[in-house]
């Protein structure tokens, strides 16, 4: 007897001239799609929904430092704007991240992780919600789908006056650029009071708008838009000493909806495995030319100052390599599209640090930073850390997966002194 399949293969072989048979290219997911107005990331799910968190410890530490890095967000006053998210109160964020805390030091002080304990302590102790992810491609619904994608600090050789070969500047905050008080968007001051839009990458690239407001300078124009991108660096000046730099605010325009990765790889000068930073790397090192034709697609500016003891993450607080996450915070109302500062457990192939090759990871990292371009409940960036591997790792960190945040069950935990 024919089974279906046969029956369907039969059928599309004899009607060679008719596209009827012919098995449709599943929609592409949008990551990027930005939600309707009001409407949030997370959603409350029941016990018999919830992922195993088994999760993986070599992290264990990092993720402690990380935990005590959202206390000291929480504890700042301004926190407390951001918050109710959903039922949860800022009490009862800070709450979690003690509760949070104690788990990982009873692991810490058992000497191993017992994954099926940590896994029970979380079913007992905390709700879980799950990231709603990208739109369904039939625009029924959302997927469930998160894009994980990877940023990182890089190292470059930096001078502090124009000498020899760097010639390519990074710029401090203007005088003139104002922005509101969240720091999401932002403006020039005119003289008598009035504001107007500031000036694009292309204009200020091209007319050299910032002369004078040079911070330091680097070998390359590319590193400069490499840094630009990631909101941090460490740079190495003549000495040998490490010159730290950070984010100091944005000229108000928003990342293209189309990458310039993604007009590179239309245009056919980049594959789909080079698309990414170490394939746009060696494109931009054989043609320098064409950075004016791609990156000026990119209207975003970024201004950096020096920022020693960081890299810092958007809640004025240090990310920690591995243990931290950057998400949508574009307010909603009184919150942001993903809550702040909360504990979030990923399960997302992730490149091996030895091998490069994708290996699973489930684990927990903390909500301490945002950028420009993720504005959307389907993206989500990873900060895999400092130099050279953390700039391999992220630069090939690319895969969808499921993001869930626990929050604890009541108040009823206080922080400790």
């Amino acid at each position: 007897m024919f089974s279906r399949l046969s029956l369907f293969i039969v059928a599309c072989t004899a009607l060679t001239l008719s596209t009827a048979c012919r098995p449709k290219k599943p929609l592409a997911i949008d990551y990027s799609k930005e939600l309707p107005a009001g409407t949030l990331a997370l959603t409350k799910i029941s016990p018999d929904q919830y992922p195993s968190f088994q999760f993986d410890a070599p992290t264990l530490h990092m993720l402690r430092t990380s935990v005590d890095n959202s206390l000291k967000y929480l504890d700042a006053p301004s926190s407390k704007t951001f918050f109710p998210y959903l039922d949860i109160t800022h009490e009862r964020a800070t709450a979690t991240c003690v509760a949070f805390r104690q788990l990982i030091d009873e692991e810490l002080a058992r000497g191993s992780v017992d994954p099926q304990r940590v896994d029970a302590a979380i079913r007992a102790k905390f709700d879980v919600y799950q990231s709603i992810g990208a739109p369904n491609p039939s625009g029924e619904g959302y997927s469930g789908s998160v894009l994980f994608t990877g940023y990182h600090t890089p190292i470059y050789d930096a001078r502090l006056t124009r000498e020899g070969a760097f010639q390519y500047p990074l710029y401090k905050r203007p005088t003139d650029l104002i922005t509101d008080e969240a720091g999401e968007h932002a403006w020039r001051q005119l003289p008598g009071g009035a504001r107007s839009a500031y000036p694009t990458r292309r204009d200020m690239e091209s007319q050299d708008l910032l002369k004078g407001g040079e911070l330091v300078w680097l070998k390359s124009r590319w590193e400069t838009y490499v840094i630009s991108i990631q909101g941090s660096a460490r740079l190495r000046l003549a000495d040998g000493t490490m010159y730290e730099i950070g984010y100091a605010g944005n000229n108000g325009h928003a990342y293209p909806e189309t990458a310039p990765a993604d007009l590179m790889l239309r245009d056919n000068v980049i594959s789909k495995d080079q698309r990414n930073l170490h394939g746009m790397t060696e494109y931009f090192r054989l043609h320098p030319a064409d950075m004016d034709k791609y990156l000026w697609t990119n209207d975003r500016y970024v201004f950096f100052a020096e920022r020693p003891g960081g890299p810092f993450g958007s809640l004025n607080v240090p990310v920690t390599s591995m243990a931290t996450i950057a998400t949508d915070k574009t307010r909603v109302g009184g919150t942001t599209v993903y809550p702040k500062a909360l504990p979030a457990f990923l399960i997302v192939p992730i490149p091996s640090p030895t091998s490069g090759s994708p290996q699973t990871f489930r684990g927990f990292m903390m909500d301490q930073d945002t950028g420009g371009a993720i504005r959307a409940a389907g993206r989500c960036d990873i900060y895999m850390g400092v130099g050279a591997e953390a700039e391999s790792r992220a630069g090939h960190q690319l895969f969808p997966g499921s993001l869930y945040y626990v929050a604890v069950k009541g108040t009823a935990v206080r922080p400790t002194p």
